[in-house]
């Protein structure tokens, strides 16, 4: 593990943290246009690297009917992903959507149990319930479930067990997933701006600005995570990983000013219990795990 590497994968996570205060800057402009101009800045953003980088090549060697289907079901959750985020930032649901990417872990357990039929650890049971048991309490108590995190957490949870079996690489990826995209998207913008509802350019100077750098502000900590990913362990990325949805949680309660109520308080008090009682039998299990393989290692003295 490098301090460079931590480095690039914290400030990726950091990076995600804030982005609350970037959509909300840009709240004047709907949400469905919000991501249109991130699908169509980020394709032009990565496909611009990838011709720097002469890699075009390499990129269509690489497409299969396999490999598009696989990177289309990544793209339609990615899309929905980045709704229900903005919408939810630029309506006053920053705090639920630090929920969303709280319980995003345990639900990415839970989805590999139901459909890679992977086995848990029995301990490990126990941080899944207790966050279906704060799902639970929450839906109760508010007279709703909590839609927005469970939307959030289970398109990102569904979005990785798709990537688990993506062949690409995060940059040759992206730019497949926003080609994708890339028309739809392109398409909606210019019916909007034909009806006369358009955003870009008829708001402000400012707004127009940040949506057309929407590209590189998606892009930029998907590509200091890929570096960070392979320089520390994945130990080092779990923890990493709960940045994001502290620095949202924290904008929300202290920037933005959205209450708390009692259920809320309760709910994220049982997450994060499961969260912390997920961590700990991780790192005692992997640190047992490379107690283990260091005796394996050790050569048995010849009997005299």
């Amino acid at each position: 593990m490098t301090k460079k590497g931590v480095l690039y994968a914290g400030t990726a996570y950091a990076i995600w943290g804030f982005f609350p205060l970037y959509f909300h800057a840009i709240q004047s402009a709907p949400a469905f246009q919000i991501v249109a101009h991130r699908v169509v800045w980020s394709f032009l953003f990565v496909g611009g690297l990838i011709l720097f980088r002469k890699e075009t090549r390499a990129l269509r060697q690489s497409l299969t009917p396999r490999t598009v289907l696989i990177y289309l079901a990544a793209s339609i959750l990615l899309a929905i992903n980045w709704l229900v985020y903005v919408w939810a930032v630029n309506s006053g649901f920053v705090v639920e959507t630090s929920l969303g990417y709280f319980i995003n872990p345990l639900v990415s357990v839970l989805l590999g149990v139901l459909i890679l039929r992977e086995r848990l650890r029995p301990f490990q049971w126990l941080p899944i319930i207790l966050a279906a048991s704060a799902v639970t309490f929450m839906t109760l108590s508010l007279g709703r479930p909590p839609w927005i995190a469970l939307a959030l957490a289970f398109s990102f949870g569904l979005y990785g067990l798709v990537k688990k079996i993506a062949p690409l690489g995060s940059l040759h990826g992206l730019t497949l997933e926003t080609a994708l995209l890339f028309l739809p998207a392109l398409g909606f913008l210019l019916f909007a701006e034909g009806s006369g509802t358009g955003a870009f350019g008829h708001i402000s100077w400012l707004t127009s600005l940040l949506l057309a750098l929407t590209g590189v502000v998606t892009a930029i900590p998907l590509l200091l995570f890929a570096s960070g990913a392979r320089r520390v362990t994945l130990t080092t990325i779990g923890l990493l990983q709960y940045f994001a949805p502290t620095f949202q949680f924290l904008i929300g309660v202290f920037v933005f000013g959205e209450p708390l109520n009692q259920a809320t308080v309760i709910g994220f008090i049982i997450i994060w219990t499961a969260l912390i009682l997920f961590t700990i039998e991780g790192l005692y299990t992997m640190r047992k795990a490379h107690v283990q393989s260091l005796r394996e290692a050790v050569p048995v003295p010849p009997e005299i």
